[in-house]
């Protein structure tokens, strides 16, 4: 398996900065924001023209943001990433769990939550889980003391895109509908048009508080300003102990609903609406942290899952230059936009092309707080605090590797390795065995337009002869996801 280390007496530098401040008894607080579907070129820092994000474009202006950070090609398996720091093929998780599913995330993986409990952190998950819906799969199993939300995504409720509208929704409700008929099919491929399956599939919305279903089929209009509002609170109650706090917005992801102050604001129509209200909320707590002075002492890091879900048309969002969006391994499915904020601690102003992911969160905020990963489990995660307070440009790992959502066969569905620009694409058949299909240059053509495999051959053949020693390996080493009899009832 590829490593890639540090200069050991950089190394030593930055441990011994971090031990300079845990020994002055400031634990750093961790805040990580997840937007739901929102694609690389949905903020204004990022190339938007037409939608607004003062406060995350203000983050990066005071912080570090990040070209060529990756994520999975869909929901579940990116939030497994975060959680455990590894590709999501490696633990088994890479579908997106549906109500009532009898699997999720495996009670033997480590979570970030898990290690800063074990460290003395109070920890909070606001928003969407998505990582089974199950009593004994929810956030209080793994790592988070409270938990607010929903278990998984906001489509999953009986007068969704997935079945009939009901006659009382809203007219641009209704249109994202149609457009998800149109588009999948859902209706006559999953169901046969049957009334009762899609009732007994998707339960009315739950709203979770702790353990227990609080609200059912809550009004998605408000659900952004609430989330936001039980992340505000959680902050300014623990003000005074470190904190870990996870604020997984169910927002842009369609069905699309903005708040009464910014529905009709946005340049860019009801998805705009929603981005707005969520760089809404980014400053919010910001705010929070600064009226209490801990702004110095907190990383604050934005991101999004996967890429936008270009079937919704205009209620999709945008990759940019980059091709394709959610559910594909072309750079608009997984490259997403990331921004680190840490007053006086994070270089200011840093633009970094370092080969990243939402993996490697993990292993920084293990490097920030102080407490070692599991030796016994195998950890993809690599620390990025060396760019982060630019002492260093070195990316943290030479080789980064696509993983399809889902596994074919029993095999991890491996489908590309990047090596600084060059991304070569593959195919995983049947028996496990890497076929090539595309080369790319991402530097000369971040679009993925021009196949240039045939121009040049040597570097097909080197990357393939990587990809295929790596997949041998994580082959032996793939962990299974988690499996339950155990289901909440509606």
């Amino acid at each position: 398996m590829e490593t890639r280390s540090l200069p050991v007496r950089l190394l030593v530098c930055l441990i011994c900065l971090w031990a300079v401040a845990l020994s002055a008894g400031t634990q750093p607080n961790i805040i990580i924001v997840l937007a739901d579907d929102m694609g690389y070129g949905d903020l204004a820092s990022y190339g938007s023209p037409n939608i607004r994000t003062p406060e995350i474009d203000q983050m990066a202006a005071e912080g570090v943001r990040f070209t060529d950070f990756y994520a999975a090609p869909v929901c579940a398996p990116s939030r497994v990433q975060i959680m455990t720091g590894c590709y999501h093929a490696r633990t088994g998780l890479s579908f997106n769990p549906f109500p009532h599913s009898k699997r999720g995330l495996n009670k033997e993986e480590h979570t970030i939550a898990e290690y800063l409990k074990k460290a003395g952190y109070i920890t909070k998950i606001v928003g969407k889980w998505h990582l089974g819906d199950a009593p004994d799969m929810l956030p209080h199993h793994h790592g988070f003391d409270e938990f607010f939300g929903y278990p998984y995504s906001n489509d999953m409720w009986p007068n969704n895109p997935r079945s009939r509208p009901s006659p009382h929704a809203d007219t641009e409700l209704l249109e994202q509908i149609t457009q998800r008929e149109r588009y999948t099919g859902y209706h006559s491929v999953h169901y046969k048009d049957d009334p009762e399956a899609k009732r007994s599939m998707f339960p009315p919305l739950p709203l979770f508080l702790n353990k227990q279903v609080i609200e059912k089929d809550p009004d998605q209009s408000t659900m952004t300003r609430r989330f936001t509002e039980s992340a505000v609170e959680f902050i300014h109650r623990n003000k005074d102990r470190p904190f870990f706090l996870y604020l997984a917005h169910p927002m842009p992801h369609v069905p699309l609903f903005a708040g009464k102050d910014f529905k009709g604001k946005s340049l860019r129509g009801l998805y705009g609406d929603t981005i707005e209200e969520i760089d809404w909320s980014v400053g919010q707590l910001r705010k929070a942290l600064e009226a209490e002075g801990i702004a110095s002492q907190t990383m604050l890091v934005f991101t999004s899952d996967n890429g936008p879900w270009l079937q919704y048309g205009i209620d999709g969002g945008s990759a940019g230059r980059l091709r394709d969006g959610k559910g594909t391994t072309y750079e608009g499915g997984v490259r997403v936009p990331a921004v680190f904020w840490m007053p006086g601690t994070f270089k200011d102003g840093l633009t970094t092309s370092a080969l990243s992911g939402n993996f490697d969160l993990l292993a920084t905020v293990a490097g920030m707080v102080g407490f070692d990963l599991d030796p016994e489990r195998i950890i993809d995660s690599r620390s990025l605090l060396p760019i982060l307070s630019g002492e260093s440009d070195e990316p943290p790992r030479r080789y980064f590797h696509y993983f399809a959502s889902g596994r074919r066969s029993g095999y991890p569905n491996y489908c590309g390795i990047r090596d600084e620009k060059w991304k070569l694409r593959i195919e995983t058949q049947q028996d496990g065995s890497l076929v090539p299909l595309e080369l790319f240059d991402l530097a000369e053509d971040p679009s993925e337009r021009f196949d240039r495999a045939t121009n040049h051959p040597d570097k097909v053949e080197r990357l393939l002869r990587i990809a295929r020693a790596y997949n041998r390996e994580f082959r032996k080493q793939l962990r299974p996801v988690g499996v339950t009899e155990h289901q909440w009832e509606d």
